[in-house]
């Protein structure tokens, strides 16, 4: 392999890095041509890839990916799995294949998921999760229960309220009427009561201008008479 295939390896091995959603490796020793096609038409299912690249060209691929957790695991003969899709199912698949052959083959040595490596124990942990579509039905199942409730809920709250208008109708309390002759008449009574206080007050008015005006006939009466009896 010439200077220009190996950067071409190095490119190819760092996109695919780049591009999975996880990055497990494995000891390939003791596979077989056959077992390794029938393991990667199992991955193929997961949407991932089986390849084996050689421990220097997979390093510099790792360092261009960003992935330095990788370079630890490339020791001795080592095949990396690539997933772009479901890695619960490809790591199923490879604990499947692991254990269909005696715990023999396949042996994983780590792996690199969100930037971060991952431990052997780890990806057992993970392909003993459920599928990524059993995981997105019990998603949309926790979804949908309480979205089912709060929808019935509001059916009954809109029920019950025009229960309660229908109620009130039929009382006739809708529309206002009964309520607004109770209010006109309150102020109706008042106003004659603050009419009246003037006039009561209007009678004395009359009665004062005639209580003055009784003195000042008498004075001319006083003063003839005493002009009558001096001449």
């Amino acid at each position: 392999m010439n200077r220009d295939q190996k950067a071409a390896v190095i490119d190819d091995v760092a996109a695919q890095i780049s591009g999975s959603e996880a990055v497990y490796a494995v000891d390939y020793r003791g596979i077989s041509v056959p077992q390794a096609a029938e393991l990667r038409t199992k991955l193929r299912d997961a949407d991932a890839t089986f390849r084996v690249v050689k421990n220097t060209l997979g390093e510099r691929a790792a360092d261009k990916a960003g992935a330095e957790g990788l370079k630890e695991l490339l020791d001795g003969p080592t095949a990396m799995t690539f997933v772009r899709g479901d890695a619960a199912a490809a790591a199923k698949a490879l604990r499947d294949f692991r254990r269909s052959t005696g715990g023999t083959l396949l042996e994983f040595k780590g792996g690199w998921m969100n930037g971060a490596g991952l431990s052997p124990e780890e990806i057992d942990a993970i392909a003993q999760l459920p599928a990524r579509e059993v995981l997105e039905a019990r998603l949309v199942g926790m979804v949908a229960a309480p979205l089912t409730g709060v929808v019935t809920a509001l059916n009954n709250l809109i029920a019950g309220f025009a229960r309660q208008l229908q109620q009130i109708a039929d009382q006739g309390l809708v529309g206002g009427s009964a309520p607004a002759p109770g209010a006109e008449a309150a102020p109706a009574e008042e106003a004659p009561a603050e009419e009246a206080a003037p006039a009561a007050e209007a009678t004395p008015e009359p009665e004062a201008p005639a209580a003055e005006a009784t003195p000042e006939p008498e004075a001319p009466a006083e003063d003839t008479s005493t002009e009558t009896e001096e001449n």
